[in-house]
């Protein structure tokens, strides 16, 4: 009896949207908008939070980097501006530790404040413009695991004898070469020619779309980077080690041998950096927590206004109803049967907008991908159905609470 009265139920539910059309789109319009907010940013965290994932993976789990101040989620003082610069000679002590694999020291000359580069690179009549330069040692190739497509990387006989030789990235050997085989082409960058020797591989980006700075760099020997600019003395160091369960050991002895050498007071704070991948991780989680708060934000008002539709298109339903539902009493219907007749009618009507939002919210960060990074995840679509049926339980009571405490003799005389 009980599964009758719940399909009729359904059946009357069904028949309230297809008979009302332009009312019920409208009552359940907010369920379809806060569902709609719910897949689309989810997807577009859930799609964004892979990316991240595999860019720190593409920096290697198990590298630290050391600079004189945190580059990542903290904004430099002017006490930290002012810090002694890192030196090669710490790069080369850092190798000497025992659980390090191997150490680097990259110098950059690009413009900071854009996110671009400030240099001219051509070859015959080919230009490209906005090109980093990025002096690195030879032992850098083995720190990051770096993927060439043509060529090779310098060799430290490169370094030592401040080679005139150029790894390029991506895009400047597209702009540059195009289909030309670019390997032992000569190319004058920011003045003075250099032989490529070496292309790497298309590097990953943060979002899963658009380009990456890195891929319009060319890379020198540090030695040879010091001959274009001797100016740029702020090092950049980075250290590989052997196992992720001793990089709190790593750190540690990193951090004892720049506080001896940079000549740190044993009650003074370190007057350097030391970071990894999982500050990037750290910073996204953040971020991350911002946006869920905007996404609850935005499908609460939405599920709310759709509740109160709801909770309005049904106490209007109970009206409209009354004799209806006097006749049923009439019968024998209980108030329980009432009831659940009105509650999930309002369930059904909320999960109708639930159902359209995903749909449409899906759709939307399809779109998205050709854009974004965007995945649709399967949690968060049964939890924002789950949610709009809810709103129905909750908004459905009163009108259906309402409806089962009518009196059946003033109902069957109501018109």
């Amino acid at each position: 009896m009980r599964t009758t009265d719940q399909r009729e139920s359904v059946r009357m539910a069904l028949d309230t949207l297809r008979t009302n059309k332009v009312r019920s789109g409208l009552t359940i319009l907010g369920i379809v908008i806060g569902v709609m907010t719910v897949i689309t940013i989810s997807s577009v965290i859930n799609g964004l939070n892979g990316s991240i994932s595999n860019l720190v993976a593409s920096f290697g789990t198990n590298v630290l980097w050391i600079f004189r101040f945190p580059v990542i989620g903290v904004r430099p003082t002017a006490e930290m501006l002012a810090r002694k610069q890192m030196t090669y000679e710490d790069m080369e002590e850092i190798a000497k530790l025992p659980h390090v694999v191997a150490a680097s020291a990259s110098l950059q000359y690009t413009n900071y404040q854009f996110n671009a580069g400030s240099v001219i690179a051509k070859w015959g009549t080919r230009k490209v413009d906005n090109v980093s330069l990025d002096g690195d040692t030879a032992s850098t190739a083995e720190v990051y695991d770096r993927i060439l497509t043509e060529g090779r990387y310098f060799t430290q006989m490169d370094q030592d004898s401040a080679a005139d030789v150029t790894v390029i990235g991506s895009d400047l050997r597209e702009g540059l070469f195009g289909p030309v085989d670019p390997l032992g082409k000569e190319v004058i960058i920011d003045g003075r020619t250099f032989t490529v020797v070496g292309v790497l591989d298309k590097q990953k980006t943060a979002f899963g779309g658009g380009k990456n700075p890195a891929d319009s760099y060319a890379y020198f020997p540090i030695s040879t980077f010091r001959k274009l600019h001797p100016e740029i003395l702020d090092y950049w160091l980075s250290a590989k080690f052997d196992d992720q369960k001793n990089k709190g050991l790593v750190e540690d002895e990193i951090r004892e041998l720049l506080r001896r050498r940079r000549k740190v007071r044993n009650s003074a704070e370190d007057n350097f950096s030391i970071f990894g991948s999982d500050s990037i991780t750290r910073l996204w989680t953040q971020i991350t927590g911002s946006l869920f708060l905007l996404m609850f934000g935005l499908s609460a008002v939405g599920l709310m206004v759709g509740g109160v539709g709801v909770m309005n298109i049904m106490l209007v339903s109970v009206t409209e109803r009354t004799r209806e539902i006097g006749v049923r009493k009439a019968i024998g219907a209980t108030r329980g049967v009432i009831l659940m007749q009105f509650t999930l009618e309002a369930i059904v009507l909320c999960a109708v907008g639930g159902a359209i939002g995903i749909v449409v919210g899906s759709g939307v960060a399809m779109i998205a991908r050709f854009f974004i990074s965007a995945t649709v995840s399967p949690i968060w679509v049964a939890v924002a159905f789950i949610c709009s049926c809810g709103i129905g339980l909750i908004f459905g009571i009163y009108p259906a609470y309402k409806a089962a405490n009518l009196n059946p003799i003033e109902a069957l005389r109501y018109e």
